[in-house]
């Protein structure tokens, strides 16, 4: 008996340094893995919270990075692969979820940039509305990957070419890191700022 308990605990030391038993935080239900990996690099939570519009929970939101950061301009900053990955936690017509990125996009951008983000910011509206619905549990994860482009997944499916632009990726960014955010208690918590 001694020698198979000992036996376990070596099994799970091993599968915890290898990574296998990878630690989860709980957000709204979701489960979110504390490490992930992008393009070969780990990544950290950053942090991770619900979006709400209005009473209703739309979505969790979790940012990943190489290194922790506690403001936009040290997100902005960072180099190497980043993801910021959305869970949806009620059903969502994807033509309205859209929307609201597009007006996050505006209201965000820099009115230099708008121009030059006008033909990605077409592109991101033809993969919401080749969705038609979202459904709880679909996840959308948006990762910067050096030297590709911004990669972007719904339901596990990559959807066309990278952004290859970083301004887009920046842009995109944004919609919850930016002056106007979507959110504001979701800003602060995606920068590791709970409470």
């Amino acid at each position: 008996m001694y020698f198979a308990k000992q036996c376990l605990v070596g099994l799970t030391g091993l599968l915890l340094s290898a990574g296998v038993l990878a630690a989860t935080v709980d957000v709204a239900g979701v489960k979110l893995q504390d490490t992930v990996d992008v393009a070969g690099a780990k990544l950290q939570l950053n942090g991770a919270g619900v979006r709400y519009k209005a009473v209703f929970k739309v979505y969790v939101a979790a940012l990943y990075v190489g290194q922790k950061v506690a403001t936009p301009e040290e997100f902005f900053a960072a180099t190497g692969p980043k993801r910021m990955s959305l869970t949806m936690l009620r059903e969502v017509d994807s033509n309205e979820l859209g929307k609201a990125f597009t007006k996050g996009f505006q209201e965000n951008a820099p009115k230099t940039e708008m121009s030059k983000l006008v033909p990605g910011l077409i592109r991101m509206g033809q993969v919401f509305s080749d969705q038609k619905k979202l459904a709880p549990g679909d996840i959308i994860t948006n990762d910067w990957i050096p030297g590709s482009g911004t990669v972007v997944t719904v339901k596990g499916k990559v959807q066309g070419e990278p952004f290859k632009e970083i301004e887009f990726f920046n842009a995109l960014m944004r919609i919850w890191l930016g002056p106007n955010p979507a959110d504001w208690k979701l800003k602060d918590e995606l920068l590791g700022k709970a409470g």
